[in-house]
């Protein structure tokens, strides 16, 4: 499966819009919270299965601020982030995600991408933000995810093409 993983959006949904013209149809797309009140949007805009988690940006939402998915054998802890401290470290994170028994933790809330595969057991990422990045050079990013059942998911981060 190809599956887009996103992040921090914040109601700027224009650069989701151009990362979807760009890729290959995603057969799932993970939002990981601050969607911030265009979850009906991002449904209509793809055409595939999405799951989405509430971010603290996220008011008078009925999204979960956690979720687990199994995704190809895959089992995936999805989560924003405040709630684990992750301004400060992802050791909370990573330690909610094997108490869980997952082989990848996903979060946001910090805006800048991460890809941490140093444990051969738990890959850790974020996607980054595609409306307001705060990395060096400050590009939206977002990350394709590969599975297929039976091997290990690969990972990229990709930077957005301004037009």
């Amino acid at each position: 499966m190809n599956i887009l993983i996103v992040s921090d959006t914040h109601g700027y949904d224009s650069n989701l819009k151009q990362v979807l013209s760009e890729i290959d149809h995603p057969d799932c797309v993970i939002h990981l919270g601050d969607s911030e009140s265009t979850v009906e949007y991002i449904h209509s805009v793809v055409n595939c299965p999405v799951y989405m988690v509430a971010g603290n940006c996220d008011y008078f939402t009925r999204l979960p601020v956690a979720r687990i998915e199994e995704i190809d054998g895959c089992r995936i802890f999805m989560t924003h982030g405040h709630y684990y401290y992750v301004s400060v470290g992802i050791r909370d994170l990573a330690e909610e995600a094997r108490t869980n028994g997952c082989s990848v933790a996903m979060f946001g809330h910090t805006h800048r991408p991460l890809l941490d595969e140093s444990d051969p057991d738990l890959t850790i990422l974020n996607p980054g933000s595609l409306s307001f990045p705060r990395q060096e050079g400050r590009t939206p990013s977002y990350i394709l995810m590969k599975t297929a059942k039976g091997e290990k998911p690969s990972f990229q981060i990709h930077y957005l093409n301004k037009r």
